[in-house]
Parts: C-alpha cells; sequence; structure tokens
C-alpha cells in the first residue's frame, strides 16, 4: 500500500485530498491483484476498473481577478494543494471554482467542479423540500403576502428569532408578535419596555432591541421601504449581518443571495468534506463561496430555506438520517463512511493511510488537521469537526426578593431596571450585589442594596434560601438567593423611576429574563416567613441548576 502511495503522490503533488480520495475509490478493491488492464503514467500503473479513466493533474490556481492566463505566481503556488501547469477558463463554473481555489492552499476534491452536478443537487434538494417542508408560520406569510415590505418584515423577525432558538420555542413568540405589530410602522411606534415585555423568555435579547431600531430607521430615514438586494440590507439596517441580509433578499425579493447559517455549515461540510474547523476565516470564506455557487436563482428562497431545512432534520449534528437525504449520492462524507466500511470488510488499509506516507506534502486547509483522526464510530458526523470551545466565565451574585406585605394593597414584589447597555440590557430583575467571599459580608452588601432603594430594613430577616446556577452563551452565573417579606410596621420610602413594586400576576407578565423567573421559583418554594431568624439559619441551601433558554 505504501508502494502505491508513494507513486500517487509524485503523480499528485498535494495533500491525497484530491489524488487519493479520487484514487482510491477505484484501487482500494484492486491493490492486492495484479492489474489485468493498466494505464501506465509517469512509473504509475493504473488499473482501468469503471470505463475509461485518466489521469490528470490539477489546473494551477489562477489569481483572485480570475483573468484569462494569469496564473498564481511561483510563491504563492508553493504549499498549494492543487497544482499544474495548465490555464484556467475564464467563463462560468470553472473561473468561480479556480477564484475559490485561489483563495488559500485547497482541494478541488471540496468545492463542486461541473454544472451537472450543481444542477443535480439544486434539483434533488428542492423536490425534496416540496415534498417535505414544515408549515410554519412565517413561510406561510411570506408566501401568501403581496406586499413586498410586510412580506420582507415577516421574513427579517423570523430569521431574528430563530438566530439561537429552536423552531418550536420560536413558533408562539412570532404568532405573538405579528398580531402585535403586523407592520414596520407599528414595531417603530412600539416602546423599548414592551418589546421587552413580549421578548421576555426568548433569550438574546438585544435582537428584540435590534429589531425595533432597525424598522425605526426604515420608517424614519426610509420612507417605509425595505431595502432590496443582500448588499444594502446589511449595509443599512442596524443588527443585520450577512446571514439575514441574504435570508431577506433571497425569500422575500428572490435575489439569488447564497446563506451560511449552523445548518448550512453543517451540510456544506459533510457534502464536500470539510473537516477542517467552520468558524476560521478561511474555511467560512469557503463555505459561503459554495453556498453562492448552489443557490438556484429560479428558486433562491426556497433553495436557502430547503437547505436549512435539511440541515435542521435530516442531517442533524448526531445521528443523521442519511437514508433519508436527498443529496446522499453527492455527499462525500457518506462517499468516505462507504470507503471505510468496505476497506474494513476486505480487511484492506484504512483511507487514512495515505496521511503518513505523506508528511512533507502541502496540508490542504479544509481537510481535518492531522492530530484529529478518522472516527469510524461517528460516521458523517466526523464532519465538520468542532474546535475546542472556551469554557463561560463563571461569576457569582447574591439577590433578593423583597416582597412588600398584603396590607399595603396587596403582596407586592421590588424590581429594578437593569442598565440599557450590556448583558440583560433594559430588562427587571430583583435587587442583587456582586458575590462576596463569606456570607456575613455577602449579606451586609446585599441589605445596604436593598436599603439604597426603599429604605432602613431588618437585617435579621434576610434568609438565604438557595442557588440557581444559570448559564448564558458566554457566562455561568451563580445566583445566592436570599428573601426578605415585611411586615405592615415597616416604612417604605418612595421608588425612583427606575424601580417597580409588582404583583406576582404583573411579575409574570412583565420583561423579566428566564433567570428571574428561576429565582422567583426558589423564592416561591422557601418563601420565608415574617418571624425573626438568624442571618445564617439555613446553612444547607438547595441548589437549582438551569441552562439558558
Amino acid at each position: 500500500m505504501k508502494v502505491w502511495t508513494r507513486r500517487l503522490l509524485r503523480l499528485f503533488p498535494c495533500k491525497p485530498c484530491y489524488a487519493f480520495e479520487q484514487i482510491n475509490l477505484l484501487l482500494t478493491p484492486v491493490l492486492p491483484e495484479t492489474p489485468k488492464e493498466a494505464l501506465s503514467t509517469r512509473g504509475v500503473t493504473v488499473r482501468i476498473r469503471d470505463a475509461q479513466w485518466i489521469m490528470k493533474k490539477p489546473r494551477a490556481a489562477v489569481g483572485s481577478g480570475g483573468r484569462r492566463g494569469k496564473q498564481a505566481s511561483s510563491g504563492e503556488g508553493r504549499g498549494r494543494c492543487v497544482r499544474g501547469s495548465r490555464q484556467a477558463k475564464s467563463s462560468g463554473l470553472a473561473r468561480q471554482q479556480e477564484e475559490v481555489v485561489s483563495q488559500a492552499s485547497v482541494s478541488l476534491y471540496h468545492l463542486f467542479r461541473d454544472v451537472a452536478e450543481v444542477t443535480a443537487f439544486r434539483k434533488s434538494l428542492l423536490s425534496w423540500y416540496d415534498r417535505e417542508k414544515r408549515d410554519l408560520p412565517w413561510r406561510r406569510l411570506a408566501e401568501s403576502e403581496v406586499d413586498p415590505d410586510r412580506r420582507a418584515y415577516a421574513v427579517w423577525v423570523s430569521e431574528v428569532m430563530l438566530q439561537q432558538t429552536q423552531v418550536a420555542t420560536v413558533i408562539n413568540y412570532y404568532t405573538r408578535w405579528m398580531q402585535t405589530w403586523p407592520t414596520l410602522r407599528d414595531l417603530a411606534s412600539a416602546s423599548l419596555e414592551e418589546v421587552n415585555q413580549l421578548w421576555a423568555g426568548l433569550g438574546y435579547y438585544s435582537r428584540g432591541r435590534w429589531l425595533q431600531t432597525g424598522a425605526r430607521k426604515v420608517v424614519e430615514e426610509l420612507g417605509g421601504h425595505m431595502p432590496r438586494t443582500a448588499e444594502t440590507l446589511q449595509r443599512l439596517l442596524p443588527g443585520v449581518g450577512r446571514y439575514t441580509a441574504g435570508a431577506i433578499a433571497s425569500i422575500a425579493f428572490g435575489q439569488a443571495a447564497g446563506v451560511v447559517d449552523g445548518n448550512v455549515v453543517r451540510v456544506l461540510c459533510r457534502v464536500r468534506a470539510i473537516g477542517a474547523d467552520p468558524r476560521s476565516t478561511l474555511v467560512s470564506q469557503q463555505l459561503w463561496s459554495l453556498a453562492q455557487q448552489l443557490v438556484d436563482p429560479a428558486r433562491p428562497g426556497d433553495f436557502n430555506q430547503a437547505a436549512m431545512e435539511l440541515g435542521a432534520t435530516v442531517c442533524t449534528p448526531q445521528h443523521p438520517l442519511c437514508s433519508q437525504c436527498p443529496v446522499q449520492s453527492l455527499c462525500r462524507a457518506h462517499q468516505r463512511v462507504e470507503r471505510e466500511q468496505l476497506s474494513a470488510s476486505q480487511s484492506l488499509p484504512g483511507t487514512c493511510d495515505i496521511e503518513a506516507c505523506a508528511p512533507n506534502t502541502g496540508q490542504c486547509q479544509l481537510c481535518a488537521p492531522p492530530t484529529e483522526p478518522w472516527d469510524k464510530t461517528l460516521g458523517v458526523a466526523n464532519f465538520p469537526r468542532k474546535a475546542n470551545r472556551k469554557p463561560p466565565r463563571e461569576e457569582s451574585s447574591a439577590i433578593c426578593v423583597l416582597e412588600q406585605p398584603r396590607a399595603f394593597g396587596g403582596a407586592r414584589l421590588l424590581l429594578v431596571q437593569r442598565p440599557n447597555s450590556g448583558l440583560l440590557a433594559g430588562l427587571w430583575e430583583f435587587p442583587s450585589v456582586a458575590a462576596e467571599p463569606s456570607e456575613q459580608l455577602q449579606c451586609t452588601a446585599l441589605l445596604q442594596e436593598l436599603q439604597n432603594w426603599v429604605g432602613p430594613l431588618p437585617a435579621t430577616r434576610l434568609q438565604h434560601l438557595g442557588e440557581v446556577v444559570h448559564s448564558f452563551s458566554h457566562i455561568k452565573l451563580t445566583y445566592h438567593v436570599y428573601g426578605l417579606a415585611l411586615d405592615e410596621q415597616t416604612p417604605v420610602t418612595v421608588l425612583p423611576a427606575d424601580a417597580r413594586w409588582l404583583t406576582r400576576e404583573e411579575f409574570h407578565a412583565a420583561a423579566v429574563s428566564t433567570a428571574m423567573k428561576k429565582v422567583f421559583r426558589v423564592y416561591e418554594g422557601q418563601r420565608p416567613g415574617t418571624c425573626k431568624v438568624s442571618l445564617l439559619a439555613l446553612t444547607q441551601p438547595q441548589i437549582h441548576r438551569f441552562s439558558a433558554s
């Protein structure tokens, strides 16, 4: 095996992702045999297994301009995965393909190399989507709405809500949002408090604020008309990035703009066997190029939704349903699995053996790094490989649920408003302070914070009820939950504008985060009485662990 691979590498001076993946499929079952029909090229003899097959070197990468006859400089050529002496054709798919390859050391194996393959991918995916697409409210609205601005607004809201949030969770929020603010002008006239209140519990609260900010700009500066292209959407609307702009432009306005979200990343990485970290700049650029190359110009909106639907329902992170995949025949990850299984069944060396035979060849920047070998237990889930993530920052705070007695107009809870910037900006929460090293210092600091809002309070009734561990995207926050129920004799000062007394019903309807609702559940489960107890009365508080929602 090693003799063969060394010869093949001399013929194809690149990382074996191109040479080996193409040749090994033909050679693996027949390497132990003596070739009967053979083709000799530069000293390498290869059996012809399927019809006529001629080995050729890949073309040389051309400059980024893609002009006919312009070849990569000698400095750029060293270390590239794709080398050769032929000039690329300057038209159509070939030029687009060579421009992509010229951006980095990548193999043509990871790209779509002819129009027929792209056409087959589009046709298979769209046919599957027409049969299997889910019935979702934003799709119905986008299909039935004749006003392009309202159609774009409906798509915009859905795409923002779906970022980092599951479809099942979004449906109810989306329906209530569109019933409350059916047009851009309705949203622009709403208050931030109303937006936060409706968004409460959906997470990533800045999304709602950016939606309203963008709606106000469309109404006040753009005459109520949404920009019509992905480029102008991204440039003119605050909070709209490349993905959201492409989704709106393709679904609402029919622009052939590709999109790349988490689901599309997974589909493309598997279909083209891209094993490198998709979060890297180089790989991200290649994925966007592939998405733009594949998008169907006749049905761009449907195609983009089909690609996302495929990643969400079939090509899932774990346990993908490959037997139901409409593009299985074009999937290089699936082909790799079949080759590994064939090699194992015939007791032949696996496809990765050539890696050890090519220590000095250029590293293809889209292949999995040599430090991450193929894991046969994962199958197609070997693609994409996930880089190690930095663990979330850990923080702690002390928080108190302060309850006012019924004699003062019904039991009410004290809430204060967070700053207008930063984490959970503008939302309401129970008073809190940064955690202290000892419980005594913590209670003292928390009591002082409460008194800053409502005046003097009895320290002897501040009780530690438990802990809530809540995970945000980048912070793991532990709340040390305290409770204090005032009696009728405790006077309360007039509250400032950024503090409120709310009933339980008002609290659940207010713009509060999911974390605050979890804190309140701990308080409800262990509500303190009005009798006097020691600050350290509860020495074994209950710990509640939650993840962000």
